[in-house]
Order: structure tokens, then sequence, then C-alpha cells
């Protein structure tokens, strides 16, 4: 459906886990599957947290950026896929991020071509996250920001919080207004830690909040250091049901954005107004319209009986009156050789076959590994 950028800010506020609990929690219709990709330039979060490190760390953004150098990026996206999927079925995936900050400035240039992609893969059935960090919205990276359907803002609702997300909040405002598709894509989504209601943290930011998130040490520390994630205890959590809710709210925001950006149809201008029909007039008079619902009238036949004409002489369109009883004259090909002069013997002159344009290769469709090579399901087994 949409391309969805979480961002944090300073004191830890809980992107990564908010954005593992979107990715958890988002509904999926059959056919459809749900991707987050770890951009925080800081280093990704996932595979040494929620995995456990039981995952090696040879898969991830690192070598998107190799390939991109080589003009393989659609092909590789798909080879560096992790199914968190507890049953194995491919439908949520993740793309580590990076293991060292100093393999940052290698994706300079990869970060525009890898969201454009992002964006594609919707016809083909995917809604994708991408978790930004604390600094992933600003910088080479801004343009995931910016190209973003939905941005949300993770906060506490403390005052150091609040107060640490002020000025980044005005940055990315006035940023998605001047580059981006409007502000209107920022979106609040709080960790209910602090004494602050959400709808008063939402009327001083003036800005909509996407869901409240309870702050739950322990449920969150199963997304942000590892647990299990199948516990029934974990799935029915207020952490989860709060996720899903915000889901269905960025869902929603999506929509109306989609419907504020459609391009309006053009007014119809003075060619484009339908014409009335006129009725016929003798030479000499102008033309009259005709009343609605009042036929047309027609002062001759549409049509006249053919008259022959005299054998040998032209009709009135170049042809020849054949007479009755005798066998039609052989109709001659022009395009046959005996019919042209024999300066202009060759091939038929015709309209030339377009130049073939090769076209870049579609990304191939994900798919999906046995329930037994599911990444997630192997910690959950194992523990």
């Amino acid at each position: 459906m949409a391309v969805v950028a979480v961002a944090g800010g300073p004191g830890a506020p809980g992107a990564t886990t908010g954005a593992l609990a979107l990715l958890l929690a988002w509904p999926l219709q059959p056919g459809r599957r749900i991707m987050l990709v770890e951009c925080d330039p800081d280093g990704g979060a996932v595979l040494a947290g929620a995995l456990e490190g039981r995952v090696e760390a040879v898969y991830g953004l690192r070598n998107l950026a190799v390939a991109d150098r080589r003009g393989l990026l659609a092909q590789s996206l798909w080879e560096q896929l992790i199914d968190l999927s507890p049953a194995g079925t491919g439908e949520r995936l993740l793309l580590p991020g990076l293991t060292d900050p100093a393999q940052a400035p290698g994706l300079a240039y990869t970060w525009e071509p890898l969201v454009e992609m992002l964006h594609g893969l919707e016809p083909q059935g995917y809604d994708v996250i991408l978790d930004l960090g604390r600094s992933g919205a600003s910088g080479a990276g801004a343009v995931l920001a910016r190209r973003a359907d939905v941005v949300a803002v993770t906060m506490r609702t403390t005052l150091r919080g609040l107060s640490a997300a002020r000025p980044r909040l005005a940055a990315l405002r006035e940023d998605l207004d001047t580059s981006g598709t409007g502000a209107d894509a920022l979106g609040l989504l709080l960790v209910a830690e602090g004494p602050y209601p959400e709808t008063e943290v939402s009327r001083q930011f003036a800005l909509p909040s996407l869901g409240l998130l309870p702050y739950a040490p322990r449920i969150a520390r199963v997304l942000s250091d590892g647990g299990d994630a199948t516990d029934r205890r974990f799935i029915r959590s207020e952490l989860m049901r709060t996720a899903r809710s915000a889901a269905d709210r960025i869902q929603q925001l999506i929509r109306r954005r989609r419907a504020r950006l459609a391009p309006a149809p053009a007014p119809l201008g003075p060619t484009d107004r339908p014409t009335p029909p006129m009725q016929p007039f003798p030479l000499g008079q102008s033309a009259q319209p005709v009343p609605p619902g009042q036929p047309v009238q027609q002062p001759f036949p549409l049509a006249q009986p053919a008259q022959p004409f005299p054998p040998g002489q032209p009709g009135q369109y170049g042809g020849q009156f054949q007479p009755a009883g005798q066998p039609p004259a052989p109709v001659q090909d022009p395009a046959a050789p005996e019919a042209r002069p024999a300066a202009c013997l060759g091939p038929v002159p015709g309209p030339a076959p377009a130049p073939y344009v090769p076209q870049p290769p579609a990304p191939a469709p994900f798919q999906p590994q046995p329930p037994q090579q599911s990444a997630y399901g192997e910690v959950l087994r194992a523990r």
C-alpha cells in the first residue's frame, strides 16, 4: 500500500521497537506482504536484538550499496531479505541495516534509487516500513523521509522527550514542505511514559497522533532484546493491540494524503462542450438548433440507389460498370511485381519497424522459504 518512515530522536524514544511492532502487527490482506528496512545510519539493531545474534550478519544494506554500483540493485534486494514470519511464509520480511556506522557514507548515492525501487514494489503487493533511527531523516538519507507516504516520529510523553523532539519536528516540517510532498505526512507515534496526555501533545505540536504505545518495558524487551514472540501473552498484550491500531491510523492517513495529491480532472474548455444537433436547412439560410427530444428532420434521403452507366464509360469514382452475365474483370494487385514498372521493382515500401528498446529487468518477486528456514521461527524454537 505505501512506504512508511519511522523516525526517532535523542534519548532512544523507541523507533526500532515501534517499527518492529508495526511489522508484526501490520494487517495483511491475502497475497500482500510487509517489509522492514533498517535505514538507520548508526547501524541496525534487529539482528543483535530481536534475533539475539542467531542469524549471521552477512545479509543487509551494505551489500546493496555494492550492488547499486554494479547496476544490480533490483536483483540483489531479494538475496538480502530475512523471513521474520513465525511460520516461514515470507509475509513479514527484514532487510538488516548496517553493521558499522562507517559504512553509511557508501550509501549516499544509493538512498534515492533504493526508495524509488521500494515504491515500485507496491503493485506486487508489498508495504514497506523504513526505520530511520535517530538521524536517518536528515543528511544524505533525507530523501527517505521526503519520498515516504507517512513519517511517524516516535517520542516519549516526558518533558525531556518532548523537548528533544520539538526542534527535530520543526526541521522535518520545513524540509517536507520545501522538498517533499507536504508536512501533512508527519504524525506522532507516542510512548506513554510521561504525564502528558495524547490529545495535549498532539495539540501542542499541531500534528495528528498515529498511536499511543504503552510504556511496557517487559513486553517491549521481546522486540528490543529477544524473546518468545509467539507467546499468547505477547500477541494479546496492550503493546501489540495499540500497534495494530496505529497501523490502521497510518493507513487512513495515507488514503487521505493520496486523495489530496491525486491530480484533479481538467475543466472542460469551450471546444470540449457537447454541441447540440443542428436542423438541416436550405441553401442560404442559417442553421437552427433542434429542441431537446425532437428528432432531426432529413430533407433528402440519406442513400440513393446506384444507377448503372453505359458499358465502357467510367463511373462516378473511376470504376467500370460490368454488364450483367459477364464474369468480373480480375483485379490486379498494385504491389505485385508485374503491376509495377521495372524501375520500381524491389520491396514494397511500408512503415519502418520501431527500434527495440531494452527494458530494465523487473525485480523478481520474493520466493518464500520453507518454514524450517524462517529466521524468527528458528530463534523461537531454539528458546
